[in-house]
């Protein structure tokens, strides 16, 4: 039996996201894809990813990145930078030839969506967005229960999405504070739920209202008596005893990635979270019409004392609710640390997840799902990459391969949203970027 050649990979932005997809080329699918270069700006970061693996592969300066994918012969770029510059690395990937796989988000503004769009329609290449809470085995199992019509019509939707204080307060800590970087909360983190209400509904938003504020953290944390006089946690006596200081000295996974990497490029991973200079919100309302008539009405706070969130769906048949506790406090030996790594001090926190089928005129039904678990983004992480790395034209009939269009429309509401709270007022989202207009 003949099998078809590993594809050849190559990644750009060696952070600590990236160590997910490294992992997965260089062992679970080790068989079908081959890792063949790393790029980023900082030869540190490289060097870190490069010393785990049993044969370290190329390394390139994210300014030769062009030359990276022509001089190895890479067939798929993987881009996990920074944000605001991921348009520039998918364009450039689909121009030489190459499919691309983007973290998300797609890109940060209109322009940057448009180039990428434009790009792939001239390239004929694919670009395959990492969507992950796609895989998770709750949100499949929404999917099924809203297609099946078991609540009928959809007419609208509550969404109300909490980070807690040690996950929230870390986008406040890195380069996302600074909404050029990021696109601000709405479209970092935000475009993860908007694609999901998108992929439920099979539908796209029309219109956008939002309103939002940085309420919590940046100056606000001195009127809620949280602020502390530093700049960054490393070597500063105020941050020993602060809960919201990230200590990379005593996680070694970052310590390694980024504080023993910063005598090249001198960025922070630890700043102070109520430092001035932060520019994005932290308490985001947002209401928004899909093209088939539904609404939703969406919150996201970053600031909460336990993490999680909760889905309601109102259709003409009865309401699907789902309610899910990713750790209902934050343990005061974890405060500091980042979600995700491994560690005993989480061990206290407590997570559960309810799916409930209401019906009229009957008892709320209790829906069993199978294979979610608390960790990889409730087991999303793992199906998602057997997806993602397989190019083949697979049969799911619940599309949750994402592609470049389902980037643009989940950006296109965190888009609409900023816009919104910048004006004042309700925005369409063609005016933003009509995907009509596209090729």
């Amino acid at each position: 039996m003949t099998h078809a050649p590993r594809r050849r990979y190559a990644l750009v932005g060696a952070g600590a996201r990236a160590g997910l997809f490294v992992r997965a080329l260089t062992t679970d699918h080790a068989d079908v894809a081959e890792l063949v270069a790393l790029a980023d700006t900082n030869p540190a970061r490289i060097a870190v990813h490069n010393a785990r693996l049993a044969s370290p592969v190329a390394a390139y300066d994210a300014a030769d990145f062009a030359e990276m994918l022509k001089r190895e012969r890479v067939d798929v770029a993987l881009v996990t930078t920074v944000d605001r510059y991921h348009d520039d690395y998918i364009v450039t990937a689909l121009e030489a030839g190459c499919d691309a796989i983007t973290e998300k988000p797609m890109t940060v503004d209109a322009a940057g969506c448009r180039r990428i769009l434009d790009a792939r329609a001239r390239s004929g290449k694919k670009v395959k967005v990492t969507f992950n809470y796609r895989y998770n085995p709750l949100h499949e199992a929404v999917k099924r229960i809203l297609s099946s019509g078991e609540i009928g019509e959809i007419g609208s939707v509550h969404f109300e999405w909490l980070l807690d204080v040690r996950h929230g307060a870390d986008y406040f800590r890195r380069w996302h504070r600074d909404k050029a970087n990021s696109g601000g909360l709405l479209v970092h983190k935000a475009s993860h739920h908007f694609d999901l209400v998108n992929w439920w509904l099979d539908d796209s938003p029309s219109e956008v209202f939002a309103a939002g504020r940085l309420f919590f953290y940046g100056d606000q944390g001195r009127k809620h008596g949280y602020a502390r006089d530093y700049d960054r946690a490393h070597g500063a006596a105020d941050a020993a005893d602060d809960p919201f200081a990230l200590k990379l000295q005593e996680e070694p996974a970052l310590k390694a990635l980024y504080l023993d990497a910063e005598h090249h490029d001198g960025y922070h991973r630890d700043q102070n979270v109520f430092a001035p200079g932060v520019s994005i919100e932290d308490d985001m309302a947002v209401l928004v019409r899909y093209s088939g008539g539904a609404s939703m009405s969406y919150h996201l706070t970053a600031y909460a004392p336990w993490e999680g969130y909760r889905l309601m769906v109102n259709g003409s048949k009865g309401r699907l609710e789902l309610e899910v506790v990713e750790s209902d406090h934050v343990a005061p030996s974890a405060a500091g640390a980042v979600k995700g790594e491994p560690g005993a001090a989480a061990t206290a926190e407590r997570g559960s997840a309810r799916l409930l089928v209401r019906p009229y005129w009957a008892p709320p039904r209790e829906v069993t799902v199978e294979g979610y678990s608390r960790g990889g983004h409730g087991g999303a992480d793992v199906r998602m990459l057997d997806d993602l790395l397989s190019f083949e034209d697979r049969q799911d009939p619940l599309g949750r391969g994402a592609t470049e269009k389902d980037g643009a429309r989940a950006l296109l509401t965190g888009l609409a949203a900023n816009e919104s709270l910048r004006t004042g007022t309700a925005v369409r989202v063609k005016d933003v970027l009509d995907l009509e207009e596209i090729r």
